[in-house]
């Protein structure tokens, strides 16, 4: 009997809970062939994907790094160009069966088909009111839309590795000029808000590289931003309407700005001017670059995640799920992977839901960066994955709820959670360490009688910081571990 046999043999007498489950027996990983006339074009480079959306008749649009807009009838894979010459188009909205929004680098563009053909006819300028300087990194990220019809988008910031056009739209403010990440025209930093009529209304500032908006069920804001000055580590921002969000490049276009350059302003004074992060992304750890945060809408089709966030990652082939909670009046919550490697390409940079809730849409780009291209899709088969539902602040600690109920020895032990604690610095310089590391220990665990939920009493709490746990020596009532065992909650206020 030969080795492979024996092995197999072997394996298949093994019982179930002792063979380790990979996410990949929960969710199918799927591959999308790219339109025909991009691979003419560009080659593969040219397949590198920059929005997602879904037209109510079901056709998918995409729009690409070379300017391209196609749809796609994912029944029989024929794709069809909707329209081309568009300069970095970073994000697209389908609001009907005829008409598309998309956020390419100078404006809000929107194309509308006319005589319904499937193309484009009419490219129309919806919102421009914002500058340009002509520097390489200004990208201008978005669209989404509220349910009275208002888009939101973003600006990124100018980067001191390159200069300014001669040519520039927009006031030009020599205040912020080359600064690491600057704002030398008007809105770069921001989140905007643009009407149904096309009118901007600068809605919030001081960000760096927001690349990634979204809402949750409750119709909250949220924007991504990437690690670098001012950003200790990539976060995600719960946006509201008037609030600084700690880059200071940005601050000389708030209405009536009288101050000299912003980013000479004392830390502590930027420090209480600005509204702390949601959540944090553990750089290194969790993310290096995080792009566009989506809500679970499916309502259970997708799996137990409804009502959660589902964020992309550039640097890494992850998805990561944002578990969000509102604690005295401020929004926070945890982190933690949900889809890591097994097939998945780096660059996950837009993403969106099939309109049967059962399928998500995965966009690949790198734009000169860490990414990759092309088009993958994630289906789950209907089974429970052994993770960690949620995790909640609790008043002495936290508490732990899993999808499925946990070995209730090793579940009640201390010695199963490997916890610590730590903060990152604000200042100006690119990035930051962990500073104040702490080791924790739990001094209390209560497991529930169903085995899903644990109660964590930690011997100390502090606000303002992150609780890393990482829970590689649990398994569940199957001796099956978890498919996630790293989890991340930034407890900006604590419960008193």
């Amino acid at each position: 009997m030969n080795r492979v046999f024996c092995a197999l043999l072997f394996c298949l007498s093994l019982p179930l809970s002792a063979v380790k489950a990979k996410i990949t027996d929960y969710y199918a990983l799927g591959k999308i062939e790219p339109p025909k006339l991009l691979l003419e074009r560009y080659g593969t480079k040219g397949t590198q994907t920059d929005g997602l959306s879904f037209m109510p008749d079901g056709r998918l649009v995409a729009c690409f790094v070379g300017g391209e807009v196609f749809t796609l009838r994912p029944d029989t894979g024929k794709w069809k160009l909707f329209a081309d010459g568009l300069h970095t188009p970073l994000g697209v909205v389908a609001l009907n069966n005829r008409e598309v929004m998309v956020a390419q680098r100078p404006e809000l563009t929107l194309l509308r088909d006319l005589n319904e053909d499937g193309k484009a006819d009419e490219y129309k300028a919806f919102c421009d009111d914002f500058g340009i300087s002509g520097n390489y990194h200004e990208f201008h990220f978005g669209p989404i839309r509220d349910k009275a019809g208002n888009f939101y988008v973003s600006l990124g910031t100018a980067s001191s590795g390159a200069d300014v056009r001669h040519e520039k739209r927009g006031v030009f403010d020599k205040r912020s000029y080359l600064q690491r990440m600057y704002a030398c025209v008007p809105y770069r930093g921001w989140v905007l808000q643009i009407t149904p009529d096309g009118r901007l209304n600068p809605w919030a500032s001081g960000l760096r590289t927001p690349n990634g908006l979204g809402f949750d069920l409750k119709g909250n804001l949220f924007v991504t931003d990437n690690q670098g000055d001012w950003v200790g580590t990539s976060k995600l921002h719960h946006v509201q309407q008037g609030k600084f969000y700690g880059h200071a490049g940005s601050l000389i276009w708030e209405k009536d700005w009288k101050g000299d350059k912003p980013v000479g302003l004392p830390v502590s004074e930027l420090n209480e001017r600005r509204e702390t992060a949601a959540v944090l992304f553990p750089h290194g750890l969790m993310a290096n670059s995080p792009s566009q945060p989506l809500v679970d809408s499916t309502k259970g089709k997708f799996g137990p995640y409804a009502g959660q966030l589902f964020v992309g990652e550039m640097n890494k082939g992850r998805i990561m799920r944002v578990m969000q909670e509102e604690v005295g009046g401020k929004m926070q919550g945890a982190c933690i992977p949900f889809f890591d490697g097994n097939g998945l390409a780096t660059g996950n940079n837009r993403l969106c839901f099939s309109p049967d809730g059962k399928t998500l849409w995965i966009g690949h780009s790198s734009h000169g960066w860490a990414g990759n291209q092309g088009i993958q899709t994630l289906t789950w088969n209907g089974r429970t994955p052994a993770d960690i539902l949620r995790l909640n602040l609790a008043a002495k600690g936290f508490d732990l709820t899993f999808t499925v109920p946990m070995d209730k020895t090793l579940a009640s032990s201390a010695n199963s959670y490997a916890i610590k604690s730590y903060t990152y610095k604000y200042h100006q310089g690119y990035g930051s360490p962990q500073i104040g590391v702490k080791t924790l220990q739990p001094t209390k665990v209560t497991l529930s009688e169903d085995g899903k939920t644990v109660k964590l009493v930690l011997s100390e709490m502090q606000d303002r910081r992150l609780y890393e746990f990482s829970l590689k020596a649990l398994k569940t009532a199957e001796g099956e571990p978890l498919a996630n065992a790293l989890v991340v909650y930034h407890a900006h206020n604590l419960l008193r």
